[in-house]
């Protein structure tokens, strides 16, 4: 594969094939951290090995964890120290990678000294100031170096006091995660209240999930206060993480673009991750849709038809939905997703702009996208540094002659192989 660009050949006959993917991406870097935060030996099986997953992997040994990778990244073991940090001092870099940062930036303040975070130029685009003033109402100090409360984040720890804090995660579900992760470490009982709307909630639920697998207990009431009782103690556990949705539905909307069939093998009806939930747009737009218990297969009838959806929840699958919207039979209406503007790139600006480049008729809006039916033309996709712009635009060249990706490479922050697993479709 080039590292500047890379053609897209389109397929010479629909796809009929079970495909795999790697661990998911956002569970492994939960457990990771759990897992860290836990005493004793936790052992990862079936993790992602990323740029996202490394970053967070090197950050946990600045801090003294011992962390060994296995079996070609897949397994990783982590010797937990119990959530105070062997070391009093560190300085991380977390390129990119969004979970890393929000995590690790609540998990530094549980220990005593003084620690440092920082990213790439994105990510000091990225604001964190929401979670920041959150963690000082619990007792923390913390300031991001930057205007607008970005990164770098410099952290004079002495643990955290708990208590009742709000926070405002309109524009990350990460920020409550975050939250979420460090309060049973917390001196008193936390009580975390939302102000303005929580997007991206499946998200959340799997927090609550994975922290549940290690021990831990979050409560909600009916309202949007969650609360964890202090000293509640992670478990070191034998922790199997699931295959990532979020890779997986590049996949499912390869067969509903080309009128093939693809299965994904491990994730299924019981899923604790919300991007599972694109197979049923995918349904809604004339795909016959198979959820097993561990297993979903999508089959496309062509032509796709025209969506008005909102999909804050599953805001990942929302470039490639755009991208399918140029080849329905009607407009593909994308709304309530203005935080995708505050991600890996400006990604409805990027969608909206590359589908331009290639022909697209695309109205852009405040926090969404409509997409007309088009005629694509071949042409160059620019990546912005961001994976997902480059994955769901390379599905478009299995169906359209003359597509190629700019730097592909930027796949490397959570599907390595993606393109060597998009070229089994062919097989």
């Amino acid at each position: 594969m080039s590292a500047a660009r890379l053609p897209i050949e389109p397929l010479a006959q629909p796809p009929d094939a079970t495909v795999r993917v790697p661990g998911s991406k956002s569970i492994t870097n939960r457990a990771m951290l759990l897992a860290a935060l836990a005493r004793g030996r936790s052992t990862l099986r079936g993790a992602l090995h990323s740029d996202d997953t490394r970053y967070m992997a090197a950050a946990l040994r600045e801090l003294g964890v011992a962390v060994e990778v296995r079996r070609e990244g897949t397994e990783i073991e982590v010797a937990g120290c119990g959530g105070d940090w062997p070391a009093d001092h560190a300085e991380l870099f977390v390129g990119n990678a969004g979970t890393a940062m929000r995590f690790l930036v609540a998990a530094l303040c549980l220990g005593h000294g003084r620690y440092r975070i920082d990213g790439s130029e994105r990510m000091r685009q990225r604001p964190i100031g929401p979670l920041l003033e959150a963690l000082r109402q619990w007792g923390a100090d913390l300031h991001g170096e930057l205007a607008a409360g970005c990164p770098p984040v410099a952290v004079a720890a002495a643990g955290l006091r708990g208590g009742r804090c709000r926070i405002d995660a309109s524009r990350s579900s990460q920020f409550l995660t975050a939250l979420l992760q460090v309060a049973p470490r917390a001196s008193r009982d936390a009580e975390i209240e939302l102000s303005g709307e929580l997007i991206s909630q499946p998200y959340v639920d799997m927090t609550i999930a994975v922290m549940r697998a290690f021990g831990v207990v979050v409560e909600r009431d009916a309202g949007d206060v969650f609360r964890v009782r202090a000293g509640q103690d992670y478990a070191a556990i034998d922790y199997p993480v699931e295959p990532d949705a979020s890779a997986a539905h590049y996949f499912w909307a390869a067969a509903a673009l080309t009128g093939g069939r693809v299965r994904v093998d491990g994730l299924g009806g019981s899923s604790v991750q919300g991007d599972v939930g694109f197979a049923g747009v995918l349904e809604r737009m004339g795909a016959r849709v198979e959820v097993g218990q561990d297993f979903i297969e999508v089959v496309g009838e062509p032509p796709l038809r025209g969506i008005d959806v909102d999909m804050n929840a599953i805001s990942d699958t929302a470039p490639t939905l755009a991208v399918l919207g140029a080849f329905a039979d009607s407009p593909v209406r994308i709304r309530n997703v203005e935080h995708m503007r505050w991600q890996e790139s400006d990604r409805l600006s990027a969608v909206a702009t590359e589908l331009g480049r290639l022909g697209g008729r695309v109205d852009e809006e405040r926090d969404g996208l409509t997409v007309h039916p088009s005629r694509l033309r071949p042409g160059s996709v620019e990546t912005y540094d961001d994976h997902r712009i480059a994955m769901s635009f390379a599905l478009a060249g299995l169906v359209r002659p003359g597509i190629v990706i700019r730097d592909p490479g930027c796949v490397a922050k959570t599907f390595p192989d993606f393109f060597d697993r998009l070229e089994e479709l062919r097989r």
